[in-house]
């Protein structure tokens, strides 16, 4: 029997303990595994294998590793005129880890067509508000005249950027922090892709693309085994 979220009784793993997932490639469906917990080292786990955890609150913690993946290339990101513009301006201040506690919670409230609730959850909260403590999750602040109007955050595993969420209270403020953090990460850190995870939309404007997941988790081991 699962427990709902978080598994109170699975051990506690810290940034420098690992958790072998089973291989995605051999599961059947997006959904590697159930239960476990989000401390650092469960969750850096994952995201090192392809894997994160996505889940809504009344189900136990579900890790799933999607097919097809979307990620965005420093040579597809895409910037629009009208967005080159908006970067190019003064309509948005935008800043790096500043607030991410802010970002999140944003994240958490956002309205979501055809979604009931949210899934970042609580538990979500606390777990990757560590994993911020511990310097592996990086946040993007839109504000306007001082208050936090949009952002977007993920995690960063080597030279892989995973992206998470981002929201938006006031139109382009997401997009402005995305566009403004992925340059940022592919020309002063190295990155060498943005996992976007699942195909949107809004992320197929700033240049995402569809790849297998087993075109896209030898990718990823080729990164970071570099």
């Amino acid at each position: 029997m699962y427990h709902r979220g978080p598994d109170p009784d699975f051990p506690y793993l810290t940034e420098n303990q690992r958790f072998s997932f089973p291989d995605p490639d051999t599961v059947p469906g997006n959904v590697i595994a159930v239960g476990g917990n989000l401390s650092p080292g469960m969750l850096l786990s994952a995201y090192e294998q392809g894997i994160f955890p996505w889940y809504n609150p009344e189900d136990p913690l579900l890790w799933q590793s999607p097919d097809p993946r979307f990620v965005i290339f420093p040579e597809t990101l895409h910037v629009s005129k009208s967005m080159r513009k908006l970067l190019r301006g003064d309509s948005f201040e935008i800043t790096f880890d500043t607030d991410f506690a802010g970002v999140i919670r944003g994240c958490a409230e956002a309205d979501r067509p055809g979604q009931d609730g949210t899934w970042i959850t609580g538990d979500i909260i606390k777990g990757y508000m560590e994993l911020y403590r511990l310097g592996y999750v990086h946040s993007a602040e839109s504000r306007r005249n001082g208050k936090l109007v949009g952002g977007c955050y993920g995690v960063q595993v080597g030279r892989v950027f995973c992206g998470e969420s981002m929201f938006a209270g006031v139109p382009n403020a997401s997009k402005t922090a995305f566009l403004t953090l992925a340059q940022y990460l592919f020309t002063e850190k190295g990155v060498l892709f943005i996992d976007c995870q699942v195909p949107t939309d809004h992320l197929r404007s700033l240049g995402g693309r569809e790849m297998s997941r087993r075109d896209f988790l030898r990718l990823l081991r080729n990164t970071l085994s570099v």
